[in-house]
């Protein structure tokens, strides 16, 4: 089961904030992709949340991109920061990649990002969302959501 961005943000309002703020406070978050032998890739990558979607935008024919053409899933993870203090948490989301051709869709990602070049852009279809960090410097908190599931929460000491 999949989801986009905006149904997400409708089963969970506030995790959705807290991730979007996470990737907002940065430009470039590493994005991992499996290579044609299956083993992992990971590149660096700006994202974009827009009309109720995660937007992926790509430089042509990047090994990224190929990587997703070949086999759409993904992982995301929010650029951590300076230092170890995180923040707002680790935030990490997984799912598929789709690529879109729609000449319109593009069109109106470009006018709104104003990209330098010619691109790839992929919308997103998510399997899961997890935000962990440290709450009263006691506990060790990993909120995790998937779609069609209630938001699941976990305290570790």
């Amino acid at each position: 089961m999949t989801a986009n961005w905006a149904a997400f943000a409708t089963a969970e309002p506030d995790l959705a904030g807290t991730v979007e703020k996470r990737f907002g406070a940065y430009t470039h978050h590493i994005l991992a992709t499996l290579r044609k032998d299956g083993s992992p890739r990971t590149s660096g990558l700006e994202v974009r949340f827009l009309n109720g979607e995660l937007w992926l935008g790509m430089m042509p024919d990047s090994l990224k991109a190929l990587d997703l053409r070949r086999d759409p899933r993904f992982a995301l993870q929010a650029n951590p920061g300076e230092g170890t203090g995180m923040g707002g948490g680790d935030v990490r989301i997984s799912g598929r990649a789709i690529e879109v051709d729609d000449v319109e869709t593009k069109a109106g990602y470009v006018e709104e990002v104003e990209p330098p070049e010619q691109l790839h852009l992929f919308r997103t279809e998510l399997t899961e969302v997890v935000r962990t960090y440290i709450e009263d410097d006691t506990y060790l908190v990993v909120q995790a959501w998937t779609p069609g599931a209630p938001l699941r929460t976990i305290k570790r000491t």
